[in-house]
């Protein structure tokens, strides 16, 4: 099942995010209105409002209009986070084009992204279901805490493997996760699917940021919407660079740590190719391969139907994409 074919089975709820989205966007403020068009019209794969639906219809949703507003919420989140994002990153390119921040100013970027965390709490009051506050407050809260874990780890070459694990639980999969327990709240399906949906969730996410993290070392720059090596320019020790500097000889290991402590790409061909190597990529893919497994064995309880089977293969598809 290609992902085109996975979108075709809630084509028309997406539709319905798409002017959910529209519609929530609206501000007086023109200049909230206009950055923020201009970060959710950026294109991207939508995956985890995707992924809120096809929990969705999984859990049994079909009236109403709850699991539409649920995962615009999610999708309202993530977009806030990328504002932030690259800011802090001091990023210039996402999805081939122009950040907000180089657009508009970090200033602005900031404060809409606000804007768009306090409209999702709106809308989740909408909602009115106390549960789905409560899944994503802790969320947000997690996912903001990540955020400053990953800047402590910048620069860090002494960072973990399981530091690291800690940081992408939070900043990624963890939105997974709560968009696929909210699913099933809005779903109103019963607390063993509920706890299935959100395991598939949490581990659909880690192995989705253990192949993003890859990508920016063996990816297609054009295809990404970014430049490689963007991870190792800010001194990001992700999991190709943690697993080649425990692998390496002195020699790597001395310019890998360099690389992390200093940023910037100058060694990039060198470092690279010290990853490939020590089995830096292979090892990442590995580890993305069993989180996808875990993924969807996580799904083997419920009862069988095309959404659930689009959730497998939506797994399947975070894991062999190179984008």
């Amino acid at each position: 099942m290609q992902l085109n074919d996975i979108r075709a089975l809630v084509a028309d709820d997406l539709k319905k995010v798409d002017a959910e989205i529209r519609d929530q966007l609206e501000s007086d403020v023109a200049l909230v209105s206009q950055v923020a068009q201009y970060i959710v019209g950026g294109g991207g794969k939508r995956l985890r409002p995707l992924t809120v639906l096809l929990a969705a219809r999984t859990a049994g949703a079909s009236a109403g209009s709850d699991h539409v507003k649920a995962a615009a919420i999610i999708e309202f989140i993530h977009t806030a986070t990328l504002l932030h994002d690259d800011v802090v990153d001091e990023s210039h390119q996402r999805r081939g084009r122009n950040t907000a921040n180089d657009m508009f100013g970090s200033a602005a970027s900031v404060l809409v992204g606000d804007f768009l965390y306090s409209r999702s709490f709106q809308m989740m009051v909408d909602i009115g279901l106390p549960r789905v506050m409560e899944v994503m407050a802790n969320a947000t809260n997690t996912i903001a805490a990540g955020e400053v874990l990953q800047l402590m780890n910048a620069g860090d070459p002494d960072t973990t493997e399981h530091r690291y694990l800690d940081v992408i639980y939070r900043k990624t999969a963890r939105l997974f996760e709560a968009g696929a327990q909210v699913a099933a709240i809005v779903a109103g399906a019963p607390q063993g699917v509920e706890r299935a949906l959100t395991d598939y969730g949490r581990h659909l996410g880690i192995a989705f940021q253990l192949v993003d993290d890859a990508l920016d070392y063996r990816g297609d720059s054009a295809a990404l919407g970014k430049n490689l090596g963007d991870d190792l320019a800010e001194g990001k020790p992700t999991l190709p660079l943690i697993h080649a500097l425990r692998e390496a000889g002195s020699e790597q290991a001395a310019m890998i740590r360099r690389a992390i402590e200093e940023g910037g790409t100058q060694d990039f061909g060198p470092i690279r190719a010290a990853i490939e190597s020590t089995g830096g990529l292979d090892y990442t893919a590995r580890l993305a391969r069993s989180e996808a497994d875990l993924a969807i064995q996580a799904l083997a309880d419920i009862p069988e139907s095309a959404c659930r089977e689009a959730l497998a293969a939506l797994a399947e598809f975070a894991v062999a994409r190179n984008s």
